[in-house]
């Protein structure tokens, strides 16, 4: 699936131009570097969002897009995003009197083509003056769908045709230098059970957040599986108590690469980086706090016979907070929580949790049943509010484990416009039905002709001006049935 369906065009760019300057807010450059490092990015060349082709970007703008972000921590990912036209999904070219006339050409001609109905526009406006100016074929076609006039097909009868490797570097320590510049997330299978409350007995997981410079432990829960759910579980309560990182290094792990994931990551304006496969010393940071979580905090509960998941959440807690963040390190020379404290920091503040939550979502495009407005998701249907109806495809947000919260967004702005609800089918027998009004009516069950359009009468003027004979030899059966008639 392509990673981009569904996401705004002007979100493309907010991530694309993200991409290019977010070393720069992970790691800001000492004082006198900024230009040197701008100008090395400019020399790189990137993905253009829309043609896919190779593109490079002038110093001045990279380093417009650097403290644009620099001077709006929390929302960074909407200060590098293209501003949204004050008039975008309005179609301002488009008078009342011209908008009334399509809708009656709709109404008379439900059949007929967006061209036909375009070219029939014409000759009216050519007759009558109220109707100019006729705009282009575009814009006429884009408010023709926005608003459901849509081409009406006939039903189909019986009667009727139907128609390997991976490269081997060298290992060296590293440490950035600025707190909340990056942070270490990773799952550890604990190395003895827990009892559930169904009287099984299985191994827990705990994710760990662990801040690079400072070795703070940022959060730490247990879980019974290392799940995206458990991930961003884990990870928002993180961001809560400690501020927004800069970057996030992982490994490969299925979690780690949902797509809710990387939205929420990308939402959030985060780097997100990962070790190769099977090089777990490339998380040393990790790997050494596991050895204290084993040989320390579960070696501490052997004792607890009957240890339930609750349980161990609670001792591990107060084990991170009490002993781990508050000891001395070997290397620093100072406690997680002191070298955290001291800075420097490059944080942001956390959003609130209702936004957390909505970030860590997958975008995604759905096409609307225009017979029942409802549309399938991980195949369940929900059903679009009335009033988003005429939309022929819609854009929707949702995490895979939480279907009973998904939202409608803004196709311009992914701004959410409201939740969407399962389809109860239970509830709609009983339900008093809403009166739609007609914009067309099916080929098959129209009971007035509407005449001939204006379109055919032009060209039947035009054809009699010529002064030409009829361009056809009428047939002896037609010839015969007229004589009669006489």
């Amino acid at each position: 699936m392509n990673e981009l369906e569904g996401v705004p065009m002007r979100m493309r760019w907010a991530r694309l131009r993200f991409q290019i300057i977010g070393q720069l807010l992970a790691a800001p450059p000492e004082h006198g570097e900024l230009s040197i490092a701008i100008d090395e990015l400019a020399q790189k060349q990137w993905r253009h969002p829309t043609t896919g082709e190779s593109v490079k970007f002038g110093a001045s703008t990279i380093e417009r897009w650097y403290y644009q972000a620099k001077s709006t921590p929390v929302d960074t990912m909407e200060s590098l995003a293209r501003k949204v036209r004050g008039d975008a999904g309005k179609q301002t070219c488009i008078h009342a009197v011209l908008k009334e006339t399509i809708r009656s050409l709709h109404r008379q001609y439900p059949w007929f083509s967006f061209q036909l109905h375009y070219d029939n526009l014409v000759v009216l406006a050519e007759k009558d003056p109220t109707l100019d100016p006729i705009p282009s074929y575009t814009s006429i076609c884009r408010y023709m769908k926005s608003h459901g006039l849509l081409r009406v097909k006939a039903s189909k009868t019986k009667n009727k045709q139907r128609n390997s490797t991976f490269e081997v570097r060298e290992v060296r320590s590293f440490e950035v230098e600025h707190v909340n510049g990056l942070w270490h997330l990773d799952f550890h299978e604990c190395s003895r059970s827990i009892s559930l409350p169904s009287g099984e007995w299985q191994k827990p997981v705990l994710l760990a957040v662990l801040d690079d410079r400072s070795r703070l432990v940022c959060h730490a829960q247990w879980y019974l599986a290392p799940s995206a759910e458990a991930l961003i579980h884990g990870l928002c309560q993180a961001i809560q108590k400690r501020g927004l990182p800069r970057a996030l290094y992982t490994d490969n792990g299925g979690a780690m690469v949902a797509e809710e994931t990387r939205e929420g990551l990308m939402r959030l304006g985060i780097v997100y980086d990962h070790t190769k496969p099977y090089t777990p010393e490339q998380n040393a940071k990790m790997e050494v706090f596991w050895a204290q979580v084993e040989g320390r905090l579960i070696a501490m509960l052997r004792g607890e016979s009957e240890l339930s998941l609750a349980l161990l959440n609670q001792f591990t807690q107060a084990w991170v907070e009490q002993e781990y963040n508050r000891t001395i390190h070997s290397e620093t020379k100072q406690s997680p929580i002191e070298r955290f404290l001291a800075g420097p920091n490059t944080g942001r503040p956390s959003p609130k949790s209702d936004q957390l939550r909505s970030d860590f979502r997958r975008a995604t495009t759905r096409a609307q049943r225009q017979s029942d407005g409802t549309i399938s998701l991980e195949g369940i249907r929900f059903e679009i509010p009335a009033r988003y109806r005429p939309l022929q495809r819609v854009h929707v947000r949702y995490a895979k484990w939480d279907l009973s919260s998904i939202e409608l967004c803004d196709e311009h702005t992914g701004k959410t416009l409201c939740p969407l609800l399962p389809l109860d089918k239970a509830k709609n027998a009983d339900r008093q039905r809403r009166v739609i009004p007609q914009e067309a009516t099916p080929v098959e069950n129209a009971t007035n002709a509407p005449g001939i359009p204006p379109l055919m009468h032009k060209y039947i003027s035009e054809y009699a001006a010529t002064g030409l004979p009829p361009a056809y030899l009428a047939h002896e059966e037609q010839t015969n049935l007229s004589e009669e008639n006489t």
